[in-house]
């Protein structure tokens, strides 16, 4: 007999708490959404603004404010806000209060592609990336008649030279010649380093800092127009 009280005595609490539950659920539920707010993570909202990550919630959801908070569909939010090509990541919060957080990693750009009337920019992951009406990145330009295959031998050519203090310092442009053939310009005395096939950089790169390093010494630089590094061993260059 005592056992079955205590069944019963269980089921009965476990009623109440599954009541409770349910009561405060539907409360919270019925809780009015506040003012969206929208973070960006990696600083200040360079290509992206405030302004048009709510237009994009709204165009595609509606109006959050004062909506309840059952209604609030946060994975919707997330997948509608990545449907931008400026975003690398989102992710979207709501607190108990009501309020909904959303928070932006925007894309990094690396290169700024110039081919013909096509211009974009290249991510921090090699991926084709638009430019924005807000803020135009100070970038390596890479110019000529570039085409889809090409952009993993630029990605890796523009990676390494941004991850190099003497190259980033000396290399402002990359212009595509011919089919496997570009040529660097440089920040200074506007010089065209001939680096043929992106291939074998490490190679050609320490070539040059140690050509760079011995003209430098010598007071010569600026006589300098063309610096090739496309044979083996050797700096072959032309004077103005």
């Amino acid at each position: 007999m005592k056992r079955y009280i205590v069944y019963i005595k269980s089921f009965v609490l476990l009623v109440i708490v599954a009541f409770l539950y349910g009561f405060g659920s539907q409360r919270n539920g019925a809780k009015l959404v506040q003012e969206p707010i929208v973070e960006f993570a990696n600083g200040a909202n360079l290509f992206l603004s405030h302004e048009m990550v709510n237009k994009l919630l709204i165009q595609n959801i509606g109006e959050l404010k004062n909506q309840p908070k059952s209604l609030i569909n946060l994975h919707e939010l997330e997948s509608v806000v990545f449907q931008n090509p400026l975003v690398e990541k989102v992710k979207v919060f709501m607190s108990i209060d009501g309020v909904v957080k959303t928070v932006i990693t925007q894309r990094t750009p690396i290169a700024r592609i110039h081919s013909g009337e096509d211009v974009y920019y290249l991510d921090k992951q090699g991926v084709k990336m638009p430019l924005s009406v807000n803020y135009s990145a100070r970038v390596l330009l890479v110019s000529g008649n570039v085409v889809e295959e090409d952009l993993a031998s630029i990605y890796s050519l523009v990676t390494k030279i941004n991850d190099d203090r003497f190259l980033s310092n000396l290399i402002v442009g990359v212009h595509k010649k011919s089919v496997n053939n570009y040529v660097l310009r440089t920040r200074k005395y506007d010089q065209e380093i001939q680096i043929g096939k992106i291939e074998d950089l490490n190679v050609k790169f320490k070539k040059l800092e140690a050509f760079y390093n011995e003209v430098i010494q010598s007071n010569e630089l600026e006589k300098y127009k063309s610096i090739n590094l496309k044979f083996n061993n050797q700096v072959v260059c032309t004077k103005n």
